[in-house]
């Protein structure tokens, strides 16, 4: 497919592709987007072989054969570990006799965070990346291509693209200037300040905590923290959906942008809760444990990447998908959106009733929870 000067391919990996041009259209502000990141899910066998994720990523060249733009794009053959739930659209088609499977998903794999999709400079290219990404569904039997999580600035390419959009909910902080923690509890009700205090005294009791960065990640933390993945992806998706290596090849090629907390209890580490740096916001991923300790989640995946993100001057924290316990912790609703390219007129015309409607819901839910915020009131 060819607009003006410009080329889209089809690749196997990001891997294959070069780093330095890679890394230069994603801008760099978001870990997850980075070269290091999705060549550690493809070199670890997180994603590729059977695990239901192929690599596709699709680029468009420049003069003179460089990058100029790029999709992060996976052939899918099931909907997990994408954070946006569309099993219910992939059992109509069925029961229409349709194919959902494969589906093409732009997104970062196993990561529900807000970030750039379309990675380009140049703007006028982003609208040739869709182009192709359209394409690819319509000419190789795809029942449709799904962007998740997509960076706000760039939901208007999509929607002018005929794209159908669709919001959730997530729950994020905010840091509006704190110096510290206790400024920030400053800002909470009385009765709110007095249960996050108590929370955190309760937690850390028998516990020290250690905050890993760099160079100071080893094997052995790894090892730790591989146990305390295991545990809590076995409960939650019946399997763990990275492997052991990820986390060695991640230390490995971006360990500055890693932030591991491991608790020590008795100088054996019990739980853990790894952290990604961006530009501006610190991005809570994973987290488990070996004990059971009241609120012990809470001060490592919160109240510690608070802690965190002030001292690293940082505007947000974006702990994950779901979770409304975390709005008595100071983390606020903020609408996330993903967009979807339906081939089959029919199958799109249901899905736009069907979202127009969450849509409405979303909305509410959103009004409402921002409304119970522990925030003192004017």
């Amino acid at each position: 497919m060819s607009a003006g000067e410009f080329t889209a391919r089809i690749h196997g990996s990001v891997s294959e592709l070069p780093a330095a041009e890679w890394d230069a259209l994603s801008g760099g502000g978001n870990p997850f987007v980075s070269h290091a990141f999705l060549s550690a899910m493809e070199a670890s066998g997180s994603v590729g072989g059977r695990s239901g994720w192929t690599p596709v990523p699709i680029t468009v060249d420049g003069p003179g054969g460089r990058l100029a733009a790029a999709l992060p794009a996976y052939l899918k053959e099931h909907s997990q570990g994408e954070y946006v739930f569309d099993h219910a659209w992939a059992d109509a088609w069925h029961r229409a006799g349709g194919s959902y499977y494969p589906k093409l998903q732009i997104s970062v794999p196993f990561t529900p965070a807000t970030g750039p999709r379309l990675l380009t400079p140049h703007p006028e290219l982003a609208p040739a990346l869709l182009a192709a990404a359209e394409t690819l569904c319509r000419e190789n039997g795809l029942s449709s291509a799904h962007a998740t999580f997509i960076a706000p600035d760039q939901v208007p390419v999509f929607e002018a693209a005929g794209w159908l959009l669709r919001e959730d909910i997530q729950f994020h902080w905010e840091n509006r200037g704190y110096e510290s923690f206790d400024q920030f509890l400053g800002a909470l009700s009385s009765r709110k300040r007095k249960d996050i205090r108590k929370e955190r005294e309760k937690a850390c009791e028998g516990l020290e905590v250690r905050v890993l960065t760099g160079d100071e990640l080893g094997e052995r933390h790894w090892d730790a923290f591989w146990a305390f993945y295991q545990d809590t992806g076995a409960r939650k998706w019946g399997q763990p959906y990275l492997t052991r290596e990820a986390f060695s090849l991640l230390g490995e090629t971006m360990g500055d942008r890693i932030l591991l907390l491991l608790a020590y209890m008795d100088g054996r580490p019990v739980a853990g809760a790894l952290n990604f740096i961006g530009d501006q916001a610190l991005y809570g991923r994973y987290w488990g444990a070996l004990v059971d300790k009241p609120f012990l989640h809470f001060e490592l995946c919160y109240y510690r990447a608070i802690d965190a993100a002030i001292a690293l001057g940082l505007s947000r924290v974006e702990a994950g998908a779901q979770g409304g316990h975390k709005l008595a912790r100071g983390y606020e609703p903020v609408r996330t959106i993903s967009a979807h390219y339906i081939v089959h007129e029919g199958l799109r015309a249901a899905i736009a009733d069907y979202l127009e409607q969450e849509r409405a819901g979303i909305a509410q839910d959103q009004l409402l929870l921002g409304g119970r915020t522990p925030f003192r009131k004017p």
